[in-house]
C-alpha cells in the first residue's frame, strides 16, 4: 500500500504496551504480587488458565524489543510501570531493583532516539492494598500519589510524557462492578465510589508528578460513541445513562471539575469538599483509547443474556448493551468502526471547547488470529487496513481543526490479553510464546513506511 493517510509532519507515531501484559518476571528482583497475579490463580478466570508470569519476557528482553522499535521508527513508546515492582506492598520501602529496571528501559529508549511515555497504573494494583479494600477505599489515593512521586523523582528528567491512569472506567466496570477483570469483584452500582477514588488518585498523582518536576502530564481514558439501539425514547434514555457512566463520569470531572449528573458526588461516602478541584488539576494533554462504539437499548428488549466485554451483566440495570452489527469484525468479535474514532474526537471538541487540551490517541488496535511466521513473514492485511482506516478518520478531524498530536498503536508486540489469555493477538510484532522469538508482521513494515512517508512530506 503506497497511498498513506495524510497526517502532519510533526505527528507523533507510537506503539503501546502494559507491564503485566509483557514483562513477565513476576517473582524476580523483589516484585510484589498484584491483583492480576491473584486473579490469574482463580480457576476459570482466564482462558486456558494462563497468566502474565512469563508473558513476552520483556523484563529480560527489553533491549531486543527496543531495537525493534528503533527499526520501526516510532517517535515514542508508551509503556507502564508496575506499581508492585517499585513498591512491593504499594507503600513503604522502595524496591531499588524494580526502579532500576525502568531506569534502564528509559535510557535504552533514549539511546534509540525514542521518547519514553510512561503510564503509572495500568491495572496492576499491589495485592497488599487490595487486601485492605483497594480502590473501594480512599486511602489508596494517597499511596498512589506517593508512588507517583517516587517514580517522578527518579525518571522525571527523562520521560517525555506521563499518564497516571489507564482506563479508569474499565477498572471500575470490569474489575469492580462486573468482576471479569482483576480484582474480580461484582459490586454492581456499589462500585461507583471506585471511579471517584481512581480520579482522585489521578489528580493527586498529577500534583506529585508536577512537584517532582515532570512535564507533559495527561491521562489514557477509554472513550467511544454510544448509540441508541433505536429512536424509541426508552432506548435513547438508556443510551444516555450508559454514555454518562462510560464516558462522561470519567472525563467531565477531569476536564470540567464536575460530574455529568448533578449531585453524583453525594453518593460517594468518602467524598470531601475540594476533591473535584484535585481531580481537575490541569493537564497538558488528554488521551483517548478507542476501540469501537457501544450500541445500547432499554433493558429487557434485547437478548436474554446481555453482556459487557463478554461478561454477563447483573439484573436490574437501566440499560442493555446490544450487538453492534458491522461489515467487519476483529477475531476478538469486536466491531470495526473507524468513523467512531473521528466521531468521539468531534464529540470531545464540541463538549469541552476551550477546556479541552491537545489530544492523543493513546490506544487503538485490533486482534486477529495471525498465522505463525513462514519464512520470517506474518501477513496481516486486516490489521494494516484497520490502522489505515482509523488514521484516515483521525486525519479528517485534524484537517477540520482538531488538535490531535499523536497515535499509539495497540500494541507493540502480541501479549497477554487479560482474561482472554494468549488467544488474542494485537501486536505489530508476532511473539512465539514457546520460544520468545519475535517476528515483525506486515503491519509493522507498513507502519514503518507510513512514518517514513509522513516525515518526508
Amino acid at each position: 500500500m503506497t497511498d498513506f493517510p495524510s497526517l502532519p509532519k510533526d505527528f507523533t507515531f507510537g506503539v503501546a504496551s502494559a507491564a503485566y501484559q509483557v514483562e513477565g518476571a513476576v517473582n524476580e528482583d523483589g516484585r510484589g504480587r498484584s491483583v492480576w497475579d491473584t486473579f490469574c490463580d482463580r480457576p476459570g478466570a482466564v482462558v486456558g488458565g494462563e497468566s502474565g508470569a512469563v508473558a513476552c519476557d520483556h523484563y529480560h528482553r527489553y533491549r531486543e524489543d527496543v531495537e525493534l522499535l528503533k527499526v520501526l521508527g516510532v517517535d515514542s513508546y508508551r509503556f507502564s510501570i508496575a506499581w508492585p515492582r517499585v513498591l512491593p506492598t504499594g507503600s513503604g520501602e522502595v524496591n531499588a531493583a524494580g526502579l532500576d529496571f525502568y531506569d534502564r528501559l528509559v535510557d535504552e529508549l533514549l539511546d534509540a532516539g525514542i521518547q519514553p511515555t510512561a503510564t503509572l497504573f495500568h491495572w496492576d494494583t499491589p495485592q497488599s492494598l487490595e487486601d485492605v479494600g483497594g480502590w473501594t477505599g480512599r486511602d489508596i489515593t494517597e499511596h498512589f500519589a506517593t508512588y507517583a512521586g517516587v517514580v517522578g523523582e527518579r525518571l522525571g528528567d527523562r520521560v517525555a510524557r506521563w499518564m497516571p491512569l489507564n482506563e479508569p472506567n474499565v477498572v471500575t466496570m470490569l474489575g469492580y462492578a462486573i468482576g471479569n477483570h482483576a480484582p474480580g469483584r461484582s459490586l454492581g452500582f456499589e462500585a461507583l465510589p471506585v471511579a471517584h477514588h481512581l480520579l482522585l488518585g489521578h489528580g493527586l498523582a498529577t500534583q506529585a508528578l508536577r512537584a517532582a518536576g515532570c512535564r507533559e502530564i495527561g491521562i489514557a481514558s477509554n472513550h467511544a460513541p454510544v448509540w441508541p439501539a433505536s429512536d424509541d425514547p426508552q432506548d435513547v434514555e438508556a443510551a444516555q445513562v450508559y454514555d454518562n457512566l462510560w464516558n462522561w463520569l470519567f472525563a467531565d470531572p477531569v476536564l470540567l471539575g464536575r460530574y455529568p449528573v448533578e449531585g453524583t458526588e453525594q453518593g460517594f461516602p468518602t467524598f470531601r469538599e475540594g476533591d473535584l478541584e484535585i481531580i481537575s488539576t490541569p493537564l497538558d494533554w488528554f488521551g483517548i483509547n478507542y476501540y469501537n462504539p457501544a450500541l445500547i437499548g432499554a433493558p429487557g428488549q434485547g437478548a436474554d443474556d446481555a453482556q459487557l466485554d463478554g461478561a454477563e451483566l447483573p439484573p436490574g440495570l437501566p440499560f442493555e448493551p446490544r450487538r453492534l452489527e458491522s461489515p467487519e469484525r476483529t477475531d476478538f468479535d469486536w466491531p470495526i468502526v473507524p468513523s467512531g474514532l473521528g466521531e468521539i474526537v468531534r464529540t470531545f471538541r464540541d463538549r469541552y471547547g476551550a477546556a479541552l487540551p491537545p489530544l492523543y490517541v493513546t490506544e487503538s488496535g485490533c486482534s486477529f488470529h495471525d498465522d505463525d511466521p513462514v519464512d520470517g513473514r506474518v501477513p496481516d492485511p486486516r490489521r494494516i487496513a484497520y490502522h489505515d482506516a482509523h488514521l484516515r478518520s483521525l486525519a479528517e478531524q485534524i484537517e477540520d481543526g482538531a488538535d490531535v498530536r499523536g497515535y499509539f498503536a495497540w500494541s507493540a508486540t502480541d501479549n497477554f490479553e487479560w482474561a482472554a489469555g494468549y488467544t488474542e493477538r494485537f501486536g505489530l510484532v508476532h511473539v512465539d510464546y514457546a520460544t520468545q522469538v519475535r517476528t515483525p508482521k506486515d503491519s509493522y513494515h507498513w507502519y514503518r513506511d507510513l512514518i517514513a512517508h509522513t516525515r518526508a512530506r
